[in-house]
């Protein structure tokens, strides 16, 4: 029995990793390293995520008040942050319902309280770097991480306007395959910093608790050695009589 299970589970691994290497074959993304200690990236993060992303969006999973845990007091959440009338002990919920959202746009916007968790910060990093013009789409715009997109390119005004290159693999594309034809208002590097900011904060909603979590794991790690290197020498002493 144990002979059949064996190459059966080596079949589906093998299988799994096929999927996942393609899959980063055919989607390069640009790594980035999150920090959930950062609260200047953090705030700033937020403020953008306020600006351009609930209004559509949403994340009915987190309060406002979840700003508090990134530095800022109550005051600042609902002068500067809170743009819909909203209470500090409110979701952030959208406007319309996803009825109308999917009339309007043709699918619903996700909501995005868990997305950095669900995609990763490397993919909401390139998908956010990824947008160009392509005037086949209906809003105007297509992405090389996501192709056929259904959502338009609401940072065009900052980041500008990306095209294919010339040359460009429409079968392959990646990062390489875009070149910037109008410039925005923000230069390359402000743009990657103002996306990084955004995907920061994103991270930090999906799970705020991770700087804690990550601190807590190391504190039991060092625990079980102790404890693992006490035991082992309990044991040495009880038995060194015994042959």
């Amino acid at each position: 029995m144990i002979k059949k299970i064996v190459p059966f589970i080596y079949l589906v691994m093998l299988s799994v990793t096929t999927v996942v290497a393609h899959a980063e074959e055919e989607v390069p993304l640009q790594h980035i390293s999150i920090n959930g200690t950062d609260y200047a990236s953090l705030q700033r993060g937020a403020e953008h995520f306020i600006n351009y992303c609930v209004t559509c969006h949403g994340a009915k999973f987190v309060r406002y008040d979840l700003l508090e845990k990134i530095g800022l007091n109550k005051q600042q959440i609902e002068k500067n942050l809170i743009l819909t009338g909203s209470k500090i002990s409110d979701s952030m919920v959208v406007a319309f319902s996803s009825r109308d959202a999917k009339e309007w746009f043709g699918v619903a916007p996700p909501d995005l309280s868990v997305e950095a968790r669900v995609r990763g910060a490397d993919w909401l990093y390139s998908y956010l770097k990824g947008f160009y013009q392509d005037d086949s789409r209906p809003s105007g715009w297509n992405n090389v991480v996501f192709p056929n997109v259904a959502m338009p390119h609401v940072l065009y005004a900052l980041q500008g306007t990306q095209v294919l290159a010339p040359n460009a693999d429409r079968q392959h594309l990646t990062k390489e395959s875009l070149v910037l034809e109008k410039p925005g208002k923000l230069t390359a590097a402000e743009y990657d910093q103002f996306v990084y900011d955004l995907v920061n904060y994103m991270s930090f909603m999906a799970e705020p608790n991770r700087e804690t979590r990550i601190h807590m794991g190391y504190g039991v790690i060092i625990f079980l050695i102790l404890g693992f290197a006490l035991s082992y020498a309990l044991k040495k002493e009880f038995w060194k009589d015994i042959h």
